[in-house]
């Protein structure tokens, strides 16, 4: 038996996360996401190669959402709405409620763009009816062969890593992932499994971060000088996960610093996801749970509503603006107003996808950016990209990869190159087979079968006899141990080395069944030869 793999998103690039894994004769589409980057045909994952007719209530078992980030769920409407999937949708509890959020904003988005629509706002309604949430650690039957589980994945509120097992064939597919704990989420957490198969992301696959506190400590440093200086400071982010890290950061800093430089939040879905985070207290981190009963964490002391009017006012002030990378709406609008002064500071808190304003930014030092063919931006301000991003590093992908011990490894959401070196660390560290698959392209994975057998009387009674072997202490073992280990060590040693050798025997129409080896020779009416 095999596991089929077709990749239909992040295959060698970060974004539109989407895999399709055929296993023993259960086909699961794990998570459906868009591209950040692109507008046309390349945003959503071809379809037609799961099921060309585009029957994909009957191509697949069912569809596995690991997070509400729009490259894991982002076409997903459009997939049930749209391409008209049925089947059960399944994600964890936080995934649900916040994904419908971020859905609508990119909705809206798309529409004060004058882009064509892709879903509605009621389509965003119905695909939600379809979605069946689990809890973590939860063992879902899906049908009478295909088992789920969700294990905690950190990353953002809700992530989740999850586990399939079809027969004797088992799996993980982890979604995006923290290794590290952070001030609001903790680290991932996941069973010793049995794997035949781990598909990991490898966004870090080269990197290795140094501590969190040093991280924190140049992102506070870069802000501080900046709005000491009179400068405005642009944190381009989305309303959930990096957004409520760096809003517990800065609100303790301003407290212990005293500051009066005002802090903004540009969205007000980022009201709606501090409600959500309240809701999911059980989903963050032991330190949040530990004092939510005398203090939330998401009370922002420090933190105000923005109003566009504040844009061009003189004064320094920090802002967060969503979307993150910079690649629409107001955190767009801002950077045009605000990257032509060398006083103010652009600070990019995580990866950036290929194609945004965020990605070329990090890609040397501009001086000059197109946001479109019609706009040219002069780029004057300071950039900085801090190491804040919830995924895991090489490190964190390293270890989880020892710690589960899979037969075979699959990375995506990576960057081609760096992912050839991590397969590589892989293969020659741990001497596991890894793969890196392109996008659209189907590999095949050998699984596991077992066959349950039974054993005879007489093999049954061989096992229970003991093979006691004798040995002699030596002067050395005596020499060497301590007085009371030499009172207390016997100068004879006794092992019982049991080994059964049986045959399985495996017979047309009948039960596989293990034998002593005289019992097969009267199986097969045969003398005993010895050479």
């Amino acid at each position: 038996m095999a596991i089929e793999t077709l990749v239909l998103g992040a295959g060698q690039e970060v974004g539109k996360s989407c895999v399709v894994v055929n296993i023993n004769g259960k086909r699961i589409m794990f998570d459906c996401g868009m591209h950040m980057g692109y507008t046309d045909h390349r945003r959503f994952p071809d379809f037609s190669l799961i099921s060309p007719s585009g029957n994909f209530n009957d191509a697949l078992s069912c569809i596995i959402i690991t997070h509400f980030h729009l490259d894991h769920v982002g076409a997903l409407v459009y997939f049930t709405e749209v391409c008209g999937y049925r089947g059960p949708v399944y994600m964890t509890y936080p995934t649900k409620a916040l994904s419908p959020l971020m859905l609508e904003d990119f909705r809206k988005m798309v529409d004060r763009r004058g882009e064509e629509e892709q879903f509605t706002s009621e389509h965003i309604a119905e695909c939600m009816k379809k979605v069946i949430a689990v809890d973590l650690k939860q063992t879902v039957q899906v049908d009478e062969d295909l088992q789920i589980r969700a294990y905690y994945a950190g990353h953002v509120i809700g992530a989740a890593m999850f586990y399939v097992k079809v027969g004797d064939a088992e799996m993980v597919y982890t979604g995006d992932y923290n290794m590290t704990p952070d001030r609001h989420l903790g680290a991932a957490q996941i069973d010793r499994l049995r794997l035949d198969l781990l598909i990991t992301e490898s966004t870090y696959a080269t990197t290795i971060r140094d501590s969190k506190y040093a991280r924190e400590r140049e992102f506070l440093k870069a802000v501080h000088k900046c709005v000491s200086g009179g400068g405005k400071v642009l944190i381009p982010t989305f309303a959930l996960g990096r957004a409520q890290e760096l809003c517990i950061l800065l609100d303790d800093y301003w407290e212990r610093m005293n500051l009066k430089v005002p802090i903004y939040f540009s969205s007000g879905l980022t009201i709606q996801a501090n409600m959500y985070y309240k809701m999911l207290i059980s989903w963050t981190s032991q330190k949040i749970k530990d004092t939510y009963s005398t203090h939330s964490a998401f009370d922002f002391k420090n933190v105000h509503k923005f109003d566009k009017s504040i844009i061009d006012a003189p004064g320094p002030c920090v802002l967060f603006a969503t979307p993150g990378m910079i690649r629409g709406g107001l955190s767009l609008e801002v950077f045009k107003h605000w990257a032509p002064s060398e006083k103010n500071l652009v600070t990019l808190p995580g990866y950036c996808v290929v194609g945004t304003v965020g990605h070329k930014l990090t890609s040397g030092k501009p001086t000059k950016i197109d946001t479109d063919p019609d706009t040219q931006i002069d780029v004057r301000c300071q950039i900085h990209q801090l190491a804040f991003s919830p995924h895991t590093d090489s490190k964190g992908i390293m270890d989880l990869v020892k710690f589960l011990s899979p037969k075979h490894v699959m990375l995506v959401h990576g960057e081609k190159p760096k992912m050839a070196s991590l397969k590589e660390r892989i293969h020659s560290e741990l001497g596991i087979p890894c793969y890196t698959p392109a996008n659209n392209e189907t590999v095949s994975i050998p699984s596991t079968h077992y066959v349950n057998a039974e054993a005879s009387d007489t093999f049954i009674r061989n096992c229970l006899n003991p093979n006691f072997t004798f040995q002699k202490c030596n002067s050395v073992d005596t020499c060497n141990s301590t007085l009371i280990d030499r009172n207390l060590t016997p100068e004879l040693q006794v092992e019982d080395e049991r080994v059964v050798d049986g045959v399985l025997v495996m017979e047309n129409n009948k039960k596989a069944k293990i034998v002593q080896r005289d019992e097969l020779l009267l199986m097969l009416d045969e003398k005993k030869h010895e050479v």
